[in-house]
């Protein structure tokens, strides 16, 4: 009896240990530095997506605003990472990038702080986005701004979709509202 009590311990940890991450098990900081728990979008597909200012798809913002604005609320939501990663395409602040995106967009969805999507200070959700090892899907690499990843409704990545892909293109349009 010990044995097997042992055994069902044993098998409880390494199912524990190798149990794959969820995007829900994330925490980020918003772009006004609010802590904000993924897990609080349990339920909704999230679209997330790395944004910069200055880049070529910049005008993507624009696509982004307008489907969520149509298909936002509570089975859908975007969230934003601006990154400076792509030939230093998002120089601003986070308060500089927050004014350009409300001024010049009228951004109502979700942007987060500033982060690193790529290389040794990659943020913890894009390892995890990026690492079929630890989301259980997929590997990629995040090629440029305005890559877009799609998490289902559990938590789970769905798939990545190309940065120059718009965000209204009927792919993700039809995913959403699936």
């Amino acid at each position: 009896m010990k044995k097997i009590t042992f055994m069902l311990a044993l098998i409880l940890v390494a199912s524990n240990l190798f149990a794959q991450q969820s995007f829900y098990d994330f925490k980020v900081k918003t772009i006004d530095g609010e802590n904000f728990d993924l897990s609080s979008l349990k339920g909704k597909k999230v679209l997330v997506v790395n944004t910069a200012s200055k880049c070529g798809l910049t005008p993507q913002y624009e696509q982004l605003q307008k489907i969520y604005k149509e298909f936002g609320g509570e089975k859908f939501t975007i969230i934003g990472f601006p990154a400076n990663n792509f030939m230093k395409q998002e120089p601003g602040t986070n308060e500089e990038i927050a004014e350009f995106c409300e001024k010049n967009y009228g951004v109502s969805f979700q942007m987060m702080e500033k982060i690193s999507v790529k290389g040794d200070d990659m943020h913890p959700l894009y390892q995890w986005l990026t690492q079929k090892s630890k989301n259980g899907v997929l590997d990629s690499e995040v090629k440029w701004n305005f890559q877009k990843y799609l998490i289902d409704e559990k938590g789970n990545l769905v798939k990545m979709v190309e940065p120059k892909v718009k965000p209204d293109d009927a792919e993700i349009v039809g995913w959403i509202s699936e």
